[in-house]
C-alpha cells in the first residue's frame, strides 16, 4: 500500500509538474502526455537507461515547475531573512531534494493513469484537480496549484490526498531552523544531496 502510494505520489508530481498561455489544465495535460510518453518508451526502459529516462523527465518537468516560488513558499517566513546568495543556494538545494525524492520513483511507474477532473482560475492563480488511478483500483486525489507567469502557468505546489508538498516541507524546515539554525538546514540539505 505504501509503495503504491509512493508511486502514485511520484507520478502525480512528475505528471502534474510538466505548458503559450493555454488554460492551466491544457498545459498540464500537454506536458503530462510528454512525461508518460517518456515513461512508456521501450527505448528508455531497463536499468541501463535509468539515468537517461530521468534526465528526459527532468527536462520536461523543469518547464512547468516554478522552483523559485516553490522553494520560497517551502522556506516560509524564513525566506525574508535570507540574502540573495542564500536564496539562490536554497532554491538549488531544494530542487535537488525534490528531484531525489520524486524522480527516483519514476522507475516504479507501472502505467498508472492521471484523470483531470477540473480547474479553477482566480486571476493569476489556478488549481488543476486530478485523480491518479492506481493498479489496485483506487483513485488518489491530486491538485496542482499554479501561478500565471507571463504567457504560461507554472506549478508551485502539489497536494496529494490533501497533503501539500510545500506545507509538508515548510513544517520540517521550520522545525529544523527553530531548533537549530538556517545553516543547519542547509547542512542537512547538502548531506541529503550527497546520499
Amino acid at each position: 500500500m505504501r509503495t503504491a502510494s509512493s508511486i502514485s505520489a511520484a507520478l502525480a508530481v512528475v505528471v502534474l509538474a510538466t505548458g503559450a498561455l493555454a488554460g492551466p489544465i491544457d498545459q498540464i495535460r500537454q506536458y503530462g502526455d510528454q512525461v508518460v510518453k517518456v515513461l512508456e518508451d521501450p527505448g528508455l526502459r531497463g536499468p541501463d537507461r535509468r539515468l537517461e529516462r530521468r534526465a528526459a523527465v527532468r527536462r520536461i518537468a523543469i518547464e512547468i515547475f516554478d522552483l523559485g516560488e516553490t522553494a520560497k513558499r517551502a522556506l516560509g517566513r524564513h525566506w525574508q531573512a535570507r540574502t540573495e546568495a542564500e536564496r539562490e543556494e536554497f532554491v538549488r538545494l531544494f530542487a535537488e531534494l525534490l528531484e531525489s525524492a520524486y524522480l527516483s520513483k519514476i522507475d516504479f511507474y507501472g502505467g498508472e493513469k492521471l484523470r483531470y477532473v477540473g480547474e479553477s482560475i482566480d486571476g493569476d492563480h489556478a488549481i488543476v484537480r486530478g485523480r491518479v488511478a492506481t493498479k489496485q483500483g483506487t483513485e488518489v486525489p491530486v491538485d496542482a496549484r499554479m501561478l500565471r507567469r507571463g504567457e504560461r502557468w507554472l506549478i508551485y505546489d502539489v497536494t496529494i490526498e490533501n497533503v501539500s508538498l510545500i506545507g509538508n516541507y515548510r513544517a520540517q524546515f521550520d522545525r529544523i531552523i527553530r531548533a537549530s539554525s538556517y545553516e543547519e538546514l542547509v547542512k542537512r540539505l547538502q548531506a541529503k544531496r550527497e546520499e
